[in-house]
């Protein structure tokens, strides 16, 4: 038997953050996780034919991820990012005209009113319809009904068809992973509220030069490793519990004591931490094993030149509504590219051949540079279960702190306010570690 002060399970953005946090503080942390390889949903492998290190699916960060750069911060990896000096978004439409949204770094609500009425595809009543939202985003403005989605949402605040095909919907379905009429609007509110805050920063988007697993894995495991941490792959644990509360965990006949556990696996899979699900905590784990997850579908492009001049591009209207340029990332002669489709009920059960025709077809039908290049490779990476569900009627998220003594709760999925982002599970670590050290809780 071994004892730490806390056994984090599982290794994502979550886990880790809550483990470096934890560390940083002065505690010792063992880190458990089943599958052979740190990260959860958030990790880079290299690809077997170019070498170039390919995501698990594209991450999109802002710089209203307060906590998320606060994480960076402390392993190291800050410098790794690159912040645009104001939110800069290319689009192309489905008639093939392109146009930029660009909001300049002025103070919130001012940043997206002056890009709106600068934006050149929008109509007058288009402009003054965004310019109206400025009072339902208010953060003091009352939140939306429960059961509202966004469609509904933005109708009732006189946003037209157009507008939402061509911005707040791309926005809505990158952020929350589903239709606007599916999602319901509280999330997207405060998105976008947190987007358009009071840092100059908080809009721009933060562009990472380097692999997910190089930014934010493999130095939060090496930073918990530096502390006395442990941090264990291919191992599955067992939360082991007395009358009190846990009392550790079980990792293949290797008991290792501690006196705090957080569980940072998804909603899914928290009942398979337990042997017998204590009585204290069933209402949570019945909650969570009946929350609905929705599928994101990414395809990956080589290109035997660049076709991008931009770092990314939307493709309002497609099933694939952005693309995003890896030269940054994956620097060379090649364009390797990765487009995203974001609540992909559509497509994920397709094969791969299917899945990377559509891509394709959209991308050169929208790009002609792309039409005129040479498609040297192409991959396809499905996540079924890469966000949880946030239509209406879905189970409440659970808090922080569990009714079982010393058992906490992180991931994405619990209840930051936040959809299904690495900032929601970075602030879900935090919080955990905040809960074990006594230093607050928000």
């Amino acid at each position: 038997m071994s004892t730490v002060d806390v056994v984090v399970v599982g290794a994502g953005c979550a886990g880790l953050s809550a483990a470096t946090a934890l560390a940083e503080a002065g505690a010792r942390v063992a880190v458990v996780e089943a599958r052979p390889m740190a990260g959860g949903r958030t990790f880079a492998t290299a690809d077997r034919i170019t070498g170039d290190w390919v995501d698990n699916g594209q991450h999109v960060l802002f710089g209203c991820y307060h906590d998320t750069l606060e994480y960076l911060d402390r392993i190291g990896t800050r410098r790794k990012v690159r912040v645009q000096s104001a939110l800069a978004v290319p689009m192309i439409d489905m008639q093939g005209r392109q146009s930029e949204l660009r909001c300049p770094a002025l103070p919130s609500p001012l940043q997206l009113a002056a890009g709106v009425l600068a934006w050149e595809v929008l109509t007058w009543r288009e402009r003054l319809a965004v310019a109206g939202l400025g009072r339902a985003l208010d953060p003091a403005a009352p939140p939306p009904p429960p059961d509202e989605t966004v469609r509904q949402w933005l109708t009732r605040h006189g946003q037209p068809a157009r507008l939402c095909d061509l911005l707040w919907e791309p926005l809505a379905v990158a952020a929350l992973n589903q239709p606007i009429d599916h999602a319901t609007a509280t999330t997207f509110v405060e998105v976008v509220r947190r987007m358009l805050g009071p840092g100059p920063d908080d809009a721009a988007l933060v562009i990472p030069s380097e692999s997910l697993s190089h930014l934010i894995v493999d130095p939060a495991v090496a930073f918990v490793e530096a502390r006395g941490g442990e941090v264990l792959r291919g191992a599955p644990a067992r939360v082991t519990v007395d009358a009190r509360g846990v009392t550790g965990v079980d990792v293949r006949g290797r008991v290792i004591s501690a006196r705090h556990v957080v569980s940072s696996v998804p909603w899914h899979a928290v009942a398979a931490l337990f042997q017998d699900v204590p009585e204290a905590l069933a209402p949570i784990v019945s909650r969570a094993s009946a929350m609905r997850s929705a599928p994101i579908v990414t395809v990956n492009l080589w290109f035997d030149r660049a076709v991008l001049d931009a770092p990314f591009i939307g493709l309002p209207g497609r099933a694939f509504q952005w693309v995003f340029d890896k030269r940054l990332v994956s620097p060379g002669q090649a364009s390797h590219l990765s487009l995203v489709c974001s609540g992909a009920d559509e497509i994920v059960g397709l094969e791969n051949d299917a899945i990377i025709a559509r891509a394709v077809e959209e991308f050169t039908r929208a790009v002609p540079a792309a039409a005129r290049a040479r498609l040297v490779r192409a991959t396809a990476v499905r996540e079924r279960r890469a966000t949880f569900s946030l239509a209406a009627g879905e189970p409440a998220r659970p808090d922080t702190v569990t009714p079982l003594q010393g058992f906490l709760l992180a991931g994405d999925w619990i209840d930051t306010g936040l959809p299904a982002t690495i900032e929601s599970a970075v602030v879900s670590g935090h919080r955990a570690a905040r809960a074990v050290t006594g230093r607050g809780h928000s």
